[in-house]
């Protein structure tokens, strides 16, 4: 996976959890960590403060445990 294949889906999903990008893309956390900051740094992503509800609103995920980031257009 390469930065523009994360970019794409944060651009495409809008806000999404770790959790979900760990699957979707089947790779580790601190990975995909090290890749969303680079973005974080240019001002595209932001890191929702904890308890923060995921788009999908489904409930099953603690939002207190769930690291939830979000694509800013800019």
């Amino acid at each position: 996976m390469i930065l523009s294949d994360l970019r794409n889906y944060l651009k495409e999903q809008r806000r999404v959890a770790l959790k979900d990008m760990e699957i979707h893309f089947k790779i580790d956390a601190d990975a995909l960590r090290g890749m969303l900051g680079i973005w974080i740094t240019k001002g595209h992503v932001i890191k929702l403060p904890s308890g923060t509800a995921c788009a999908t609103g489904c409930c099953k995920c603690d939002p207190a445990l769930t690291e939830i980031y979000e694509w800013i257009d800019k």
